[in-house]
């Protein structure tokens, strides 16, 4: 009876599960077959703050500031705001060089959050501006960039989202595998909600948000790991939602390493558990009180890193049932029901595996552009993925609290993307 029981509720988690792959199977798709509605164009009024947190970035903060003084957008609708924080090098020189304003943030600073909350306080609420970009040191940004946030907020987005794309795709496997989880997430997660009217994810850089919007939540005041994470779950608590704006492009340095990314994704991982005990009892509440389908969708989002835990679990609690070796009858057919729970636990992490697979080939096919040197990341990419599910459960026994940087090295201009291109 014992073993029935067993029996039964990992076929019941595990049908559990493959409804909510289903879910987001079913989004990813819309995002495959339909584009993103293109925004009306809007003549230039909101005034920026180009903001980035730089923390030893001597090697690559102006060609950054290069590329945003090279907007095609009015030069007295937006200011660089560089704010250097426990630098050793020569990043607030080179800023300040290259003609962006320094901002020096007071106190210890441990994270990217607590600085944008300096700057939200201190300037962006207290000056005439309309909106705040977020950058990071290591980005460069098309010159289209601000036009096309322009557009979108003109259209009445309070929070935006753009294209995240790679400045070295092709320079090493792990840095391809990246540049194929930015394309996915790109084309499957923000793309598809865009088209469904649901809130994208901000995702670390690239981003835009209105005055008017941190005034309604009372500044930037984020506290995990993953303040872009984050931002997204309290837009959604909010009662807005994060806009995809797919032709306002970036360009993303990613790292080199194993090593350098486990650091990176270690931090990611503990973000997104933070943020799922932080903000998943407020999400599923107003989504209940509000029938809010945009706290639905954040929401599951939210639930994936306890969704992969019960994955392995099952599979665990699967195979010790599988060398039991027991059956039991169901209506009049014998049928073995661990054999049953096994299939399905790992069928549907083969199909995950499969799924993962064809999603990375397609979107590499979907770019359309020169990428020579990624057969390295798109064969290893099974590999990153699985690896993000360790750090995921790695993270339920011992979280990062420690923000660790990673060096920056590639010192490509706008030109040398436009040439690669």
């Amino acid at each position: 009876m014992t073993f029935l029981v067993f029996t039964r509720i990992v076929m019941i988690c595990s049908i559990l599960l493959g409804i909510y792959a289903l879910y987001f199977g079913a989004i990813a798709l819309v995002g495959l077959f339909r584009r993103t509605k293109a925004i009306p164009a809007a003549a230039p009024q909101k005034k920026f703050a180009c903001v980035i947190a730089a923390r030893n970035e001597a090697l690559v903060i102006g060609n950054l500031v290069d590329s945003l003084y090279a907007q095609n957008y009015p030069a007295d609708l937006f200011e660089v705001i560089v704010a250097p924080n426990n630098c050793t090098d020569e990043t607030e020189a080179i800023a300040r060089q290259h003609g962006a304003r320094i901002f020096l943030a007071q106190g210890t600073i441990r994270s990217k959050g607590e600085v944008l909350t300096q700057i939200v306080d201190d300037v962006l609420l207290r000056e005439n501006f309309d909106a705040m970009c977020v950058f990071d040191a290591d980005n460069l940004v098309d010159q289209n960039f601000l036009q096309r946030m322009n557009d979108a907020l003109c259209n009445g987005a309070q929070a935006a989202q753009g294209f995240r794309d790679s400045k070295n795709p092709e320079q090493s496997a792990i840095s391809g595998c990246y540049s194929i989880c930015y394309w996915m997430l790109n084309r499957f997660y923000n793309g598809s909600r865009a088209t469904l009217g649901l809130s994208s994810l901000v995702n670390g850089s690239g981003f835009a948000v209105t005055t008017d919007l941190l005034r309604k939540l009372g500044g930037w005041h984020t506290c995990t790991m993953t303040e872009d994470y984050e931002f997204s779950a309290q837009c959604a608590i909010a009662g807005g939602r994060v806009d995809f704006v797919p032709d306002a492009v970036i360009y993303d340095e990613q790292p080199l390493t194993f090593v350098q990314s486990w650091r990176q994704r270690r931090r990611w991982t503990t973000g997104s558990l933070q943020g799922l005990q932080t903000y998943g009892s407020t999400l599923f509440r107003e989504m209940i009180l509000r029938r809010s389908i945009v706290c639905l969708d954040m929401y599951l989002t939210f639930l994936t890193p306890f969704v992969q835990l019960a994955g392995a679990v099952l599979g665990l609690v699967g195979t010790i049932l599988l060398l039991m070796g027991k059956g039991f009858v169901i209506g009049s057919i014998f049928f073995n029901g661990v054999v049953a729970a096994l299939i399905l636990t790992l069928g549907g992490m083969l199909l995950s595996c499969l799924g993962t697979a064809a999603a990375a080939t397609v979107t590499v096919l979907l770019k359309k552009e020169n990428l020579h040197g990624m057969g390295w990341g798109i064969a290893a990419f099974w590999m990153f993925a699985l690896s993000h599910m360790v750090l995921t459960l790695l993270s339920f026994v011992k979280q990062e609290n420690v923000w660790r940087p990673i060096a920056h090295t590639s010192v490509k201009t706008m030109d040398d993307i436009a040439k690669s291109h």
